[in-house]
């Protein structure tokens, strides 16, 4: 899908619809613009809250220290790969 659309004098682009509705864009949302070469590619960026809750966290792990995770995580790869 290739839509148009025209720069402001304060360097401001209102996305198309089309493309709102493509992406799932709603007001508040976050977007990202990736250059890559002489374009830019546009996304909307992940609500990582909407993501809670979709990972299985082992029982080993559940209210335990972060940096307590990162220790034993490290322990059992570096075992694994001897």
């Amino acid at each position: 899908m290739d839509v148009a659309a025209r720069v402001t004098s304060k360097g401001q682009v209102t996305v198309p619809k089309a493309v709102r509705e493509a992406l799932g864009v709603k007001e508040g949302d976050a977007l990202i613009f990736r250059i890559e070469g002489n374009r830019a590619v546009i996304a909307r960026t992940p609500d990582f809250l909407e993501l809670a809750g979709q990972l299985r966290i082992p029982v080993s792990k559940k209210n335990a220290a972060w940096d307590h995770v990162i220790s034993s995580t490290r322990t059992n790869r570096a075992a694994k790969n001897r």
